[in-house]
């Protein structure tokens, strides 16, 4: 099981990497083979992928997404932790709740992750 202050550290610094817009910062969080799953990936992209694979696709991915939208912000609303994953609740810039949910793989890097929205 993750342990509280992993959990509570990796929260904390990922939401402050996206609340500074630090691509770097936050893809530093997400090993080489990250697998992420997004409803907003097909309307940001423009197609139908529900899904990106791969580090190099995700900082293409979430580029482009920055890029779309100057006003992001998130805020902490809680942190759930299971065996080797957590999930991070937490309010967006459009008031939207978000739950994103982070499996680590062994060198403690995300493998994989999944939003959902409100």
């Amino acid at each position: 099981m993750l342990s509280r202050p992993f959990a509570e550290n990796f929260a904390r610094d990922w939401l402050a990497a996206w609340n500074d817009r630090d691509i770097e910062r936050i893809l530093s969080h997400y090993g080489e083979d990250i697998v992420f799953h997004s409803p907003r990936i097909a309307k940001v992209l423009g197609t139908s992928a529900s899904s990106v694979s791969g580090k190099a696709a995700l900082r293409d991915y979430w580029t482009k997404a920055l890029g779309l939208a100057p006003q992001l912000f998130f805020e902490l609303d809680d942190i759930l932790i299971g065996s080797d994953a957590l999930t991070i609740l937490y309010t967006n810039h459009r008031e939207e709740l978000v739950a994103e949910t982070f499996v680590f793989g062994p060198e403690g890097k995300v493998v994989r992750s999944i939003a959902a929205y409100r």
